[in-house]
């Protein structure tokens, strides 16, 4: 069993920045991949970006690129989220997830909602115009 907190959601401004964090809690943290999530409003959850359990290789949707930036801290069982440059279109409930699968070395299957096994309850962000 895993257990997932997010925090760090909150209102900004085009142009600013956030950074989410999500705390797991249960199985060893350094075990398993972690991947963050998206929903925005009437829409459906989207892939964000994706980190291997030792932070190997971090596949990232396109339309994040150059501006969101994934990483894990393995010794406080804490995965984060740097939003930066954000735009409105960035509005959504942001979720963070944990795959205990075994490692794939394919960055696609990091894609799918269906391969995480465990999720957090989300935070939401808003990016005003």
């Amino acid at each position: 069993q895993v257990q997932l907190v997010e925090s760090g959601g909150g209102l900004v401004q085009t142009g600013d920045s956030l950074r989410l964090s999500c705390v797991a809690s249960g199985r060893a943290f350094n075990t398993y991949a972690m991947g963050w999530f998206r929903q925005g409003p009437g829409k459906e959850r989207e892939f964000v970006a994706a980190i291997r359990r030792l932070g190997s290789r971090t596949p990232y949707a396109d339309f994040v690129k150059g501006r969101f930036t994934i990483s894990r801290d393995n010794a406080e069982n804490t995965v984060y989220l740097q939003m930066n440059s954000l735009k409105p279109e960035d509005t959504g409930v942001y979720y963070c997830a944990a795959d205990v699968s075994p490692t794939s070395f394919s960055d696609s299957v990091y894609y799918r909602a269906s391969r995480y096994d465990y999720w957090g309850q989300g935070t939401q962000v808003t990016v005003s115009s």
